[in-house]
């Protein structure tokens, strides 16, 4: 068997769209089960998601970043929300010259008529959340005052141009799986 043959068997090309949910968390933990069978040693994904659950994204980023298996993102249209953790535990990151990126503070609606303890539970959770969004966003890319400030109120859009200013992605580049490749939808 040839030194390419070789190599291409443990090159992975993979797609992962849909809310950031416990679906999502099974069917990612299936995939990564998978691919190490299969020995793949990593894996191009391409994720396109608006976000979801931060607790379900933390998961998944833990999970990945952890892995063996080397994770090579691609955003090829929206990675917003929680799904932008879930995109930065891959240890190299595209995007589109098209993508764009949306990350913000965390947000519940509480139930008409609770009480007053039930919404602090509500906001010391949620700023947990937000603590422990911020520390990755935080150890790997580096927003200017004003992208934080909008940040810390806002939702704050990134284009592509901005995402690799910030290091949220290394470069500007399709997902472009080569031909012959065998793509799979996780």
């Amino acid at each position: 068997m040839s030194e390419d043959k070789s190599q291409q068997e443990k090159t992975g090309w993979f797609t992962l769209s849909g809310d950031v949910n416990s679906d999502m968390v099974h069917r990612v933990f299936d995939a990564v089960a998978a691919m190490t069978e299969d020995g793949i040693e990593t894996a191009h994904i391409l994720v396109q998601s608006n976000g979801g659950y931060v607790s379900d994204g933390l998961c998944l980023y833990n999970f990945m970043a952890s892995s063996p298996i080397k994770f090579v993102m691609y955003n090829g249209g929206a990675v917003a929300s929680i799904a932008v953790i879930l995109y930065l535990c891959g240890s190299e990151r595209y995007c589109s010259d098209t993508a764009r990126f949306m990350v913000h503070k965390s947000h519940a609606t509480a139930s008409p008529g609770s009480r007053p303890d039930a919404l602090n539970i509500i906001v010391e959770g949620l700023r947990a959340d937000d603590a422990r969004t911020e520390s990755i966003l935080r150890k790997t890319v580096e927003l200017t005052p004003e992208q934080w400030s909008i940040h810390q109120y806002s939702d704050l859009h990134l284009n592509a141009r901005d995402a690799k200013t910030a290091g949220l992605v290394n470069d500007i580049r399709d997902f472009a799986p080569p031909k012959g490749a065998i793509l799979r939808n996780i």
